[in-house]
């Protein structure tokens, strides 16, 4: 990993990289919604080498899929399931129906419901990650999303991934459809002939998929344009070589874009996690994606102090923070922009990315500045109301007339004066 001095940071570090248009993923949408299923055929056959007979996953192939996994990795798909359904139920009891009489006569409330139908996109290919079925799934049905539809690539012989199948029959999903990439995005968002279109659409995937789901917002809603997954760890002397290399190897497997990088006041920690990430990748099964990662974004920043680290990371606002320092919950309150904070050696960036509850789904490319990870809130609909009787109208009435005067906009006020004056 390349180690420079916090003097020595460009400014390109702290800036929100624009987003790839892709001219081919245009195209591929705009067929989608003229052609439908033969469009979605012709992509698959083009891009996943597989000629689909049947779009839709059979519930037969969803239970033999579900049957091949051993005993421990169901118990630890249900286990996972277990704890971020746990946290999501949390965090819905946060959202709550009230009205108020805000002014004598004037009632105002707020009224929380589900979004209808949701699309969760799985990654498939040479790492399936079953655990994204997890994360965007169970916090829509907690929030209670009435339909969730489950697309991923047929990069398994033809069909989905084993262990994605394993992870939707736990979610009792069982509309499934085994197609990927740019023509899954759109035909979730428009529809086909076998695909009835959704409301939002969740999940990562790669920059296709992500210039994918930003060309179809506004038809739907999502959850974010990702950009690539990022680590960022503040660490001290006290922090143990081996925990931050392991941690920052983890981050680089995802992809030869990922954005490894520690901050830390200790140059012997920083030549120590170097020499480290030497030892580790030589045993790691991922090393050629990790090694790729590590060389091109790498990043060991040696910082002044402490407190200066902080201050770069509030401005970089990265997806996953760490603290490994000997006085982690002294600083916990002077960071505020992150996706997910990990405090202290043994809450490994890794178990927010599984088994702790808390969703692996957040946001990247600085834009923890303004957003936070998925959670039950995405699949809610706040809707506020209004009911005013006489008294609430020759209250809030007058000041609603002047506000429209104000604003040059005769309709509005005549809208209320006519209410206020008019004799029935």
């Amino acid at each position: 990993m390349k180690i420079i001095r916090y003097a020595e940071l460009s400014q390109e570090f702290f800036k929100y990289q624009e987003i790839e248009e892709i001219d081919s993923v245009k195209s591929i949408i705009a067929d989608v919604k003229l052609l439908g299923d033969d469009a979605v055929r012709k992509y698959t056959r083009q891009f996943d080498k597989c000629e689909l007979e049947s779009i839709r996953v059979s519930n037969k192939e969803i239970l033999s899929a579900a049957r091949q996994l051993k005993r421990d990795e169901m118990e630890a798909l249900k286990a996972t399931a277990d704890n971020i359904r746990r946290f999501a139920e949390k965090q819905k009891q946060q959202y709550v129906d009230f009205e108020i009489e805000i002014d004598p006569g004037v009632f105002t409330g707020q009224r929380v419901i589900p979004i209808e139908r949701v699309g969760v996109y799985t990654p498939g290919g040479s790492y399936p990650l079953p655990s994204s079925v997890l994360m965007g799934a169970i916090p829509a049905q907690v929030a209670g999303v009435k339909e969730i539809v489950l697309c991923s690539p047929p990069s398994f012989g033809g069909s989905i991934h084993p262990t994605i199948l394993a992870a939707a029959v736990i979610c009792d999903i069982e509309e499934i459809y085994k197609i990927g990439g740019v023509q899954s995005i759109a035909a979730m968002a428009y529809g086909t002939e076998t695909i009835r279109p959704v409301d939002k659409i969740v999940g990562p995937g790669n920059k296709y998929v992500t210039a994918a789901k930003k060309e179809v917002y506004g038809a739907v809603g999502i959850d974010f344009v990702a950009g690539p997954s990022e680590l960022f760890i503040i660490a001290d002397q006290s922090a143990d070589p081996v925990y931050v290399a392991a941690d920052l190897l983890g981050q680089a497997e995802h992809d030869v874009n990922a954005i490894p990088a520690l901050a830390t006041d200790s140059r012997k920690l920083a030549l120590s996690v170097e020499v480290e990430i030497g030892k580790q990748l030589s045993r790691l099964k991922t090393a050629d994606i990790a090694r790729s990662a590590i060389k091109n974004n790498g990043l060991i920043i040696i910082v002044d102090s402490i407190e200066q680290a902080c201050e770069v990371a509030n401005r970089r606002a990265p997806e996953h923070l760490e603290l490994q320092l000997s006085n982690a919950d002294d600083f916990v309150n002077k960071l505020t922009n992150y996706g997910s904070l990990f405090i202290g050696s043994l809450a490994a960036e890794v178990l927010g990315d599984y088994s702790s509850g808390l969703n692996h789904t957040l946001p990247t490319n600085t834009t923890a500045r303004y957003a936070g990870g998925l959670s039950v809130k995405d699949f809610l609909k706040f809707q506020t109301r209004l009911r005013v009787n006489k008294k609430g109208l020759n209250s809030i009435g007058p000041i609603a007339k002047k506000m429209g005067e104000m604003e040059g906009l005769d309709g509005h006020a005549k809208s209320v004066e006519l209410r206020l004056f008019r004799k029935k």
